[in-house]
């Protein structure tokens, strides 16, 4: 039995055995996705943070969550009732999942006008996307997670 490749195997995880600086790689939209879920199963490590203003949109970075913080912008925005905005056309991938309430996403693209209410409890993976404005229709406010890599 030849043995010669398990030190390789078992040096899996460890230090770079040439001694080259360890650097943080940037999460994929997959792992982003994962963690991100994962986050709106635990609501008491967020549920704290949420602020509620009746005249805009709360947003609130949250930096405990170490897998992700690291490497990526993650943060919590809430959504006053009637509420109606914008949202900036962004070049990086966006993760985002609705966890209380509802949300209209409202896309303005060259083939017209599309409307799609959100639902809690999907993540969403977004591009670069043309014009878009999100809407909360109900009456309560409305809870969103999001994630960007660096």
């Amino acid at each position: 039995m030849n043995i010669d490749v398990v030190p390789d195997i078992t040096m899996r995880g460890q230090d770079d055995p040439h001694r080259r600086p360890a650097e943080p790689r940037p999460p994929t939209v997959g792992q982003l996705a994962a963690s991100l879920d994962d986050l709106a199963g635990r609501p008491a490590d967020w549920w704290p943070l949420i602020r509620f203003d009746p005249a805009r949109p709360s947003r609130t970075r949250l930096d405990r969550e170490p897998k992700i913080a690291e490497t990526a912008d993650l943060w919590l925005t809430t959504w006053p009732p009637g509420y109606r905005a914008g949202v900036p056309d962004d070049h990086d991938p966006e993760v985002s999942t609705l966890v209380a309430g509802e949300l209209l996403e409202v896309t303005i693209g060259p083939d017209g006008v599309t409307e799609r209410p959100l639902r809690a409890g999907r993540v969403q993976v977004r591009g670069t996307t043309p014009r878009r404005q999100l809407h909360n229709p109900g009456s309560t406010y409305a809870i969103t997670l999001h994630a960007r890599p660096h």
